[in-house]
C-alpha cells in the first residue's frame, strides 16, 4: 500500500496583494510614500545641498567637531529651533489647504515667511519653497494646488510649499511631517559630513541618534498652535547670521 503524505509548500508570488490585506499596502498608501519619497529625497531639486543653515559658520567657529558635536547642535535644531518651527507651519498649512480655508492659509504663509531669523535663512527657505513649488506644478500637479497656491498671496517658504502641495495631493499630514523632518535632518548631516569632515558610517551613526528626536519633534508640531511658535537656539541663529559675512565658505547659507 502506498502513502501518500501532502507536504506543505512555500510559494512566491509577483501579484499584488489584495486591498485590505494587513501584509501589504493599497493603492492610495503606495502611492503617498512615492510621491513622499520622491519630493523630499536629495535628488528632489530643490538645491537642499547649497545651504547649511549656518552650520558651516558654526564648524569654522569650533562649535562643531566631530559626529557628537554635530548630533548635539542638530538636535537642539530640531527640537527648539527651526526643526520645530518648520514643522508647525507645514502643519498648519496643511490643515488650511485641506479645509480650503484661504485666510487662514494666508496667514500662515505671511508668518511663516517673516519667522526667517536672518537674511540668508529667509532666502534659503523662500529658495527651496520656490523651487519645491514650480517643480510641483510642472511634474506633479494636483486638484487644486493652483487654488491653493493663489490664496498664499504672496512667497511660500519651505514648509508651507510641502504643507500645500502633500495637502492637494491628499497625503495625510503624519507621514508628511515625518518625512519632511527627516529630510531635513538629513540634509544637515550631510552638510555636516563635508564640512567637518565626518564618513559615511558616523554620519549614519548621528542620523540613528537622532530618530526619537525626529519623532517626538514631529508630535510637538503636530499638536502645536501658532502661539506654540518660538525658538530657543540662539547661537544656530547667530550662526545663520555671521555666515553671512564669511570670508571663505562652500555654501549659500
Amino acid at each position: 500500500m502506498i502513502i501518500i503524505t501532502a507536504i506543505p509548500m512555500l510559494m512566491t508570488t509577483s501579484k499584488a496583494p489584495p486591498v485590505g490585506d494587513p501584509s501589504g499596502m493599497r493603492e492610495g498608501e503606495a502611492a503617498a510614500l512615492y510621491r513622499l519619497m520622491t519630493w523630499l529625497s536629495p535628488s528632489f531639486p530643490v538645491g537642499a545641498f547649497s545651504y547649511s543653515s549656518g552650520i558651516e559658520w558654526a564648524v569654522e567657529a569650533g562649535d562643531i567637531g566631530d559626529a557628537a558635536s554635530l548630533r548635539d547642535w542638530l538636535a537642539a535644531m530640531l527640537a527648539d529651533g527651526a526643526g520645530f518651527c518648520d514643522g508647525v507651519f507645514l502643519a498648519h498649512a496643511h490643515r488650511a489647504a485641506t479645509s480650503c480655508d484661504d485666510a487662514a492659509l494666508a496667514g500662515i504663509a505671511e508668518l511663516a515667511a517673516a519667522f526667517a531669523p536672518s537674511r540668508e535663512r529667509q532666502l534659503e527657505t523662500s529658495a527651496q519653497g520656490r523651487a519645491f513649488i514650480e517643480i510641483a506644478r510642472a511634474a506633479w500637479n494636483g486638484d487644486g494646488l493652483d487654488r491653493m497656491i493663489s490664496g498664499c498671496g504672496g512667497a511660500i517658504v519651505y514648509p508651507v510649499a510641502v504643507g500645500l502641495v502633500s495637502a492637494a495631493h491628499a497625503i495625510p499630514l503624519t507621514p508628511t511631517m515625518h518625512a519632511f523632518l527627516h529630510a531635513l535632518t538629513s540634509n544637515w548631516i550631510s552638510a555636516g559630513a563635508r564640512l567637518i569632515p565626518l564618513g559615511q558610517t558616523d554620519s549614519q551613526r548621528v542620523l540613528a541618534l537622532l530618530e526619537q528626536v525626529v519623532v517626538s519633534t514631529a508630535k510637538r508640531a503636530l499638536d502645536a498652535s501658532l502661539d506654540d511658535l518660538g525658538s530657543a537656539t540662539f547661537r544656530a541663529d547667530l550662526a545663520s547670521m555671521r555666515h553671512e559675512t564669511q570670508y571663505t565658505r562652500l555654501f549659500r547659507s
